[in-house]
């Protein structure tokens, strides 16, 4: 499971026109599933996603998680962080999960996310989207499921 996370002041995703999820001060998650990808991603992601330090305290240090500064996540499906582009001129999607199950596990983190108290926001899994955001600092990480630690 691959995720850009980008710290935000705001952000809102529209479908057709719709403004469809928008959050104030958190995190814009785009988030991609590869083939293989499970139930323990969705932790691994979700557990980050919750305590990753990267908000900054009163000395402008990062320090802060998501949960300290009581922030919201946007989550927005994009399998496109899976493509390919070392060969040719377009890239290949086939480290991807199918749709059915990339849907599943999006959801799952979505649902995960909630249950565990942030505020979440989605897009809508397969559609057409726009997204708007203001990046604070500007911050932005890539987290990759299969680097966590064994």
């Amino acid at each position: 499971m691959k995720a850009i996370l980008q710290r935000v002041t705001s952000a809102s995703v529209e479908v057709a026109g719709t403004v469809v999820g928008r959050i104030g001060a958190g995190l814009l998650v785009f988030m991609g599933v590869a083939k293989g990808d499970g139930e323990p991603d969705c932790r691994y992601l979700v557990e980050k996603l919750r305590t990753f330090r990267i908000f900054s305290d009163e000395q402008g240090k990062m320090n802060r998680s998501l949960v300290d500064i009581g922030g919201s996540v946007l989550l927005v499906s994009q399998f496109t962080l899976l493509g390919c582009t070392t060969n040719g001129r377009r890239p290949s999607f086939e480290e991807a999960a199918p749709p059915e199950e990339a849907k599943r596990l999006y959801e799952q983190v979505a649902a995960d996310l909630r249950t565990a108290g942030t505020p979440v926001e989605t897009g809508v899994f397969a559609a057409h989207m726009r997204v708007a955001l203001v990046n604070d600092g500007p911050v932005t990480f890539v987290l990759d499921s299969r680097d966590k630690p064994s």
